[in-house]
């Protein structure tokens, strides 16, 4: 097999060949690349190379703006395990440090470390090790085989050194604690994605708002979110499913858009992250009472209602606090609020259904290994909605579910027997 080298570098033809190595089975996320060997210093268009995903897949990735090339990484024999087989000049595409090691975390690694070297960071070294020497992360993510070429630490400096883009996978309660941890190992123009659906207890912060005061010298124009409706299992299972990268520099979004994207994962770009984020954090309260709902045993009729109105919710809060509204019908939104209110993968739902069965929340937090963010943000999500003079009849109702012990059904009452009023303005 030839491949057509890039002629403006001045390498010639000579020992361009390449031969396939046969890489160990993997999940459905992951691509059968061509490893590129004895090739010298030269240059790939990124979608030239980006057919070598796998037989019968079609490159649905964005055709890469004139000039930008891919450089083929040469393999060292007697490596352990092999390296990303391309390193994009001019993309974000040397090394990716994504830090934490929960259900989506492990995901979103696991679609970018077939593309760019990866290394996550886990806190517990049984679940680094089990990543790094078993290609599993049998703990958050069972059942699932993970890139051979994904590697794990529990040495965050590890993890970071070298990274041109960090992934924080940490729920919003450790999020400052740990992101702390990093920044001596964080340059302050390198991208920081933020996985965390959340509001700081205390603070009322978002995670970028967290991440900048945290890091008051990083470039604010390159801290944004990764957001959408993204259940961790059904990705790792292939099935198709879109996001959402928001970033205030329209340019590095489109760049790392270029890394996360793959024919099952559709990447948008978006510049409102206040509205993006918000939405986020919202949309955990409402699979709450979604979740409640459910628990209850009522039907499509409550739920399309719930969804409704909790949209109107988000949108309220939302916009008030700076986002576009436009973000909030779009995937960032209305996705992820049709996505967790509707699946019992989500943990917020998993919370709310045993709370409308009649148990108790210490009954229900206790069994869970993972967070249910919905119910560390709930309190925040309200003291902002009070901040703003923003009307969020059923996040109260959540809350004091939640916090107050009130029995679901009579919260369901309060809400529906409240005043009412015309569609736009109640």
């Amino acid at each position: 097999m030839l491949i057509e080298v890039d002629k403006r570098l001045g390498v010639s033809e000579k020992n361009t060949r390449v031969k396939n190595v046969r890489l160990a089975p993997r999940g459905p996320i992951q691509r059968t690349f061509k490893h590129l060997a004895k090739l010298p210093l030269g240059a790939l268009h990124c979608n030239d190379l980006a057919k070598a995903h796998g037989p019968g897949t079609t490159d649905h990735r964005p055709r890469d703006p004139p000039g930008s090339l891919c450089s083929p990484v040469p393999l060292e024999r007697g490596t352990k395990r092999g390296r990303s087989p391309r390193v994009c000049q001019n993309l974000f595409m040397t090394k990716y440090a994504v830090i934490g090691a929960g259900s989506w975390g492990t995901t979103v690694a696991a679609m970018v470390a077939p593309v760019v070297e990866t290394v996550m960071w886990a806190r517990n070294d049984a679940v680094s090790q089990d990543i790094e020497h078993r290609n599993r992360n049998s703990a958050y993510l069972d059942g699932f085989d993970l890139p051979v070429s994904l590697h794990a630490t529990t040495d965050i400096a590890e993890a970071l050194t070298g990274a041109d883009v960090v992934v924080m996978g940490v729920p919003s309660h450790g999020y400052r604690t740990v992101l702390e941890d990093c920044a001596p190992f964080i340059d302050s123009s390198t991208p920081i994605v933020s996985l965390s659906k959340g509001i700081e207890a205390g603070t009322l912060m978002r995670m970028t708002e967290v991440t900048l005061d945290v890091l008051p010298d990083h470039d604010p124009s390159v801290v944004g979110v990764l957001t959408g409706p993204n259940l961790a299992r059904e990705i790792m299972q292939g099935q198709p499913a879109a996001t959402v990268i928001a970033l205030p520099d329209a340019g590095t979004a489109s760049e790392l858009q270029q890394v996360f994207i793959n024919p099952r994962f559709r990447v948008y770009t978006n510049t409102d992250v206040v509205g993006a984020e918000s939405a986020g954090a919202v949309k955990n309260v409402m699979a709450i009472a979604a979740g409640m709902a459910s628990g209850k045993g009522y039907g499509d009729n409550t739920l399309a209602t719930l969804v409704t109105r909790a949209l109107v919710e988000m949108t309220r809060l939302g916009v008030a606090m700076g986002g576009d509204h436009r973000t909030f019908p779009g995937l960032a939104g209305l996705g992820d609020l049709i996505a967790t209110c509707n699946s019992s993968q989500s943990r917020n739902h998993k919370v709310g259904f045993a709370l409308g069965q009649g148990r108790t929340l210490e009954e229900v937090t206790s069994e869970m290994n993972m967070v249910a963010e919905g119910v560390k943000s709930t309190s925040g999500v309200l003291e902002l909605a009070q901040r703003h003079d923003v009307e969020m009849p059923i996040a109260v109702q959540v809350g004091r579910v939640i916090y107050d012990g009130v029995e679901p059904g009579v919260a369901l009452h309060e809400l529906m027997t409240r005043a009412a009023g015309s569609e736009y303005s109640d």
